[in-house]
């Protein structure tokens, strides 16, 4: 049986004792992903730097652990305010994913309205 591999990466660590994503065989799962810029390490304020960071931070998950985006099976987002948020994950969304006709599963979800975040996510990939 494979063995669990914990998966972190620079610019991104959560408070708590939990690696930012696990690994077991090929299938990868993360922990919440914030919109945390990966270079400054700092929360903006804007829903719009947050999302943009958030892909930056998804595919800096998946690279870490060995895969692609192209592995990315599915994906969950919080937002603040749902049909809001869709809208302004599409863009990132259609430049990570171009190919229609190959894009993971997406589920968009409501964030509570104290959250500091405007968005965060996780995933499950298959990689290889």
């Amino acid at each position: 049986m494979a063995k669990r591999k914990s998966i972190n990466w620079p610019g991104f660590k959560h408070e708590n004792p939990i690696p930012n994503a696990s690994r077991i065989g090929n299938i990868l799962m993360s922990s919440i992903i914030s919109g945390r810029d990966p270079d400054t390490h700092t929360m903006p304020t804007e829903a719009e730097a947050q999302i943009a960071n958030i892909f930056k931070q998804i595919k800096l998950c998946v690279e870490a652990a060995g895969g692609t985006v192209d592995d990315i099976l599915k994906v969950n987002f919080w937002v603040k305010d749902p049909a809001v948020g869709r809208k302004m994950l599409n863009g990132e969304w259609s430049k990570m994913f171009p190919d229609a006709a190959s894009r993971p599963a997406r589920h968009t979800l409501a964030l509570g309205a104290n959250n500091p975040n405007h968005v965060t996510c996780d995933f499950v990939a298959v990689i290889g």
